[in-house]
């Protein structure tokens, strides 16, 4: 089944946009998503959970900032091919060390480490809140999500900086990224304090966080006619949306398998990330839960196909040469299909004709993307979970712009596009 067309064209730009609101750390991005999951009858199971009673049905499982979710009908076959989605839920940012308590001359700041891929001149002069999670001495991991102005990255003044019309701005990641957040000597335990008192537990409770900053501006539809939309954190969860949506929306007779990663933005290589073996542990139990053997698994993955949904390069209208002739794609005219000969994308003929089809079925139009010669290519999950798993895999993307920036800017109509284009990958 296909996910409908809704009357408004922007229906699903404005559920991202509350989807992102939601959901300021990859650890947010999976709770908003399991709750999406809940509401749609799918079953949580952990991982330590007995799982040969779930060969059928809906299920998902957590792993602190990854998810993966499936969609079985009764009867399937262990040996069944699966339809795959796969995408993730990080994103570059700034984020608090272990020992964050800092300053100098007056004012109080906190040591930050910065993560991924950081546009680090979009992080300049916003009010920052913060958000993650939280281990407690018993064991329990909760999560903190402040939304009020406590931090900044302050930049430095002109006058202070007359050099900067002639080479640009120039950021050492180190010295310059500190973001303040009061004035006064600095007070070993500020931080941990304020993580107490936001999760009410005593100060000695707090073990250890995984905590970072996000920009507090609320996403929006921006422009004249308000088809664009304007949020951080686009790169990925628009893809990480659409996937959840279709996966609610699928009831066809193929097995449908969503995986949403942590950790892409720094190369995939964790318990979490794409290079782990969550998905993968997922994919065997389900088949065994089946009363499938090895060899039924093997079946299944060579029978399987994914899409690795990431966001595209837009065409940028004031950098137009930095993209190659021929494929430039631009907002609200559909998925990109992202094509690399050196495998930075998994993208390969077979896998591109059967998005391609997937995008006819549903009535979506589709574009190509690909890098120009003299400029290296980025990458995605897509040849990594490939690579694990031997899954042949197509890469697609929602056309962007201000790709790692604090906040970016796609189509609003490119996020129904690609609920409907991977509703109809889902239901061959």
């Amino acid at each position: 089944m296909v996910a409908p067309l809704p009357d408004d064209p922007t229906a699903d730009a404005r559920a991202l946009m509350a989807f992102i609101d939601a959901s300021p750390s990859p650890y947010h991005a999976v709770a908003t998503a399991s709750g999406a999951l809940r509401e749609s009858g799918f079953g949580p199971l952990a991982a330590s959970d007995s799982w040969t009673q779930h060969g059928a049905g809906r299920w998902f499982t957590v792993d602190g900032g990854a998810l993966v979710a499936w969609s079985v009908p009764d009867g399937t076959p262990p040996s069944t091919g699966f339809r795959l989605i796969g995408a993730h839920t990080d994103a570059p940012n700034l984020r608090v060390k272990p020992r964050p308590d800092t300053g100098a001359h007056g004012w109080r700041q906190l040591a930050v480490e910065v993560y991924g891929g950081v546009l680090a001149n979009s992080w300049l002069d916003r009010d920052l809140g913060l958000s993650g999670r939280v281990v407690l001495a018993s064991g329990d991991v909760v999560l903190v999500k402040i939304d009020r102005p406590l931090l900044r990255v302050a930049q430095l003044a002109i006058h202070l900086d007359r050099e900067i019309t002639e080479r640009g701005l120039v950021l050492d990641r180190q010295a310059h990224l500190t973001p303040l957040w009061g004035l006064g000597a600095v007070r070993d335990g500020e931080f941990r304090e304020l993580l107490a008192s936001e999760v009410a537990a005593a100060v000695e409770e707090i073990l250890a966080w995984d905590v970072m900053a996000h920009d507090l501006t609320p996403s929006a539809l921006l422009g004249v006619d308000g088809d664009l939309l304007a949020a951080p954190r686009l790169d990925d969860l628009c893809s990480a949306y659409a996937s959840i949506r279709a996966l609610a929306a699928h009831e066809g007779p193929t097995p449908a398998v969503v995986a949403l990663f942590d950790h892409e933005e720094v190369g995939s290589a964790s318990t979490t990330g794409a290079a782990g073996p969550m998905l993968e542990q997922v994919l065997r139990r389900s088949v065994t839960a089946r009363g499938g053997t090895a060899d039924d698994l093997a079946r299944a993955l060579a029978g399987s196909m994914c899409v690795s949904a990431d966001m595209a390069h837009a065409v940028h209208p004031n950098y137009a040469d930095r993209h190659e002739p021929g494929h430039r794609p631009l907002p609200n005219a559909g998925p990109a299909l992202k094509t690399n000969a050196n495998q930075r994308y998994a993208t390969s003929a077979v896998t591109a004709a059967a998005f391609v089809r997937a995008c006819r079925q549903a009535g979506v139009p589709h574009q190509s993307f690909v890098s120009r010669n003299d400029l290296p290519c980025g990458s995605t999950i897509g040849p990594v979970a490939a690579t694990r798993l031997g899954i042949p895999t197509v890469d697609v993307g929602c056309p962007q712009l201000s790709m790692h920036s604090a906040r970016e800017l796609m189509g609003a109509l490119d996020v129904g596009y690609l609920v409907r284009a991977l509703s109809a990958f889902l239901a061959p």
